[in-house]
């Protein structure tokens, strides 16, 4: 459904994404895995089209992502769905509200089918009965499920979840990450995870990518992540803090660092 090709990301000196090629395939659960500064969020939003890569191609079946009109990739759009890390929930509007939002902006449907559907996807992610809550007045559980029945609003094709598990207790991890798996199975829409936590990502995952530094240093299906004998691998799985992927990136010497003269600074 969607791939890359030599894909990069530069941010001044800090390369990202450095010529990434993967494939996502459709109606499948895709675990993006890597320690934090591996460049997986930054992967997430080009393939969501949020951020313009500096080289490279992002192909949504014979359309490139990169160059596309804005006309072309509103409509592309159409079809995603997204979950955000923090949830991204309007805190003026209700839970019916929130996940109605999209149905509202985006379709001209009458309210009362827009009722039927947003009754439809809270009873999907089991909140149901809730839609008057506001959301200062839910736990951090229940806004991810009200962010997840707003990503599915529109019956997207593709939904990307950022962190979705990330702030949770480990029930309601649990909980998000079965509403991942079973959704994407049952509605046969393609779900794209990126996601640090191990043990719920090799658990729905379909097919899983490894990152580290940029580059794809991994993939295949949970149990090949598992058995994988490359050290990176084994640590990140492990949670080891020592092994070949170090605490610090910095490429420059710390003892330069701290005898640097830096300028004057004036304060006024």
């Amino acid at each position: 459904m969607i791939h890359t090709e030599q894909l990069s990301r530069h941010f001044d000196d800090v390369i990202a994404l450095n010529n990434t090629d993967i494939h996502i395939k459709a109606q499948q659960t895709t675990v993006i895995m890597g320690g934090s500064g591996s460049g997986k969020t930054t992967l997430l939003r080009l393939l969501a089209g949020l951020e313009c890569p500096t080289s490279g191609h992002i192909w949504y079946g014979d359309d490139d992502l990169n160059g596309m009109s804005q006309k072309r990739l509103y409509q592309l759009r159409a079809r995603m769905g997204m979950l955000f890390q923090y949830s991204a929930l309007l805190n003026s509007l209700n839970v019916y509200d929130n996940v109605a939002f999209p149905l509202v902006e985006h379709t001209k449907l009458d309210n009362s089918v827009i009722h039927t559907m947003v009754t439809m996807k809270l009873e999907q992610v089991g909140l149901r009965g809730f839609e008057n809550l506001m959301p200062s007045q839910l736990s951090g559980g229940m806004a991810k499920r009200v962010a997840f029945a707003r990503a599915l609003a529109m019956d997207p094709e593709v939904v990307f979840f950022d962190e979705p598990t990330s702030g949770l207790d480990p029930i309601s991890a649990g909980v998000i990450a079965s509403l991942i798996g079973n959704i994407t199975k049952h509605t046969k829409m393609t779900s794209i995870v990126v996601t640090h936590d191990v043990h719920a990502g090799l658990e729905i995952a379909d097919h899983v990518i490894l990152l580290w530094q940029g580059k794809v240093i991994a993939e295949g299906t949970s149990d090949v992540i598992r058995n994988c004998d490359d050290a990176r691998v084994q640590q990140f799985i492990e949670g080891r803090p020592d092994g070949p992927i170090p605490f610090s990136r910095s490429e420059t010497s710390y003892i330069e660092d701290l005898l640097h003269k830096p300028g004057t600074v004036r304060i006024s």
